[in-house]
């Protein structure tokens, strides 16, 4: 089951999957028409903000090292969580460029 709520025109604003918030929720099957619909459209709605997240994330990443690389700032300036972040990412862009210069046989070439 979940619920849904309605505007005043009878379009739903907003979904539960397991919560009735209060008296103006509607329960209904999680296999209802119109709440997959809202679903499906809500999501298709965000994706241009994550796409948007993810290139804003590696101009952040971009940023970053070429401040550390003119040495306007210090990696170890930065807050212990976000140098853990870097560096994994750091590490998961090399595994990706190697990965994209072996060839079928995992040879390098």
């Amino acid at each position: 089951m979940a619920y849904i709520l309605k505007n005043s025109l009878g379009q739903i604003i907003a979904t539960s999957a397991s919560e009735k918030l209060n008296d103006n929720w509607i329960q209904v099957d999680a296999t209802d028409k119109t709440y997959i619909k809202f679903l499906e459209n809500s999501l298709a709605e965000g994706d241009a903000f994550r796409e948007s997240d993810i290139h804003l994330a590696r101009v952040l990443e971009d940023l970053i090292s070429l401040l550390v690389e003119r040495n306007t700032i210090r990696f170890t300036d930065l807050p212990e969580e976000a140098q853990k972040r870097l560096n994994q990412r750091q590490s998961m862009r090399s595994k990706s460029q190697l990965s994209g210069i072996l060839d079928e046989s995992n040879e390098l070439f």
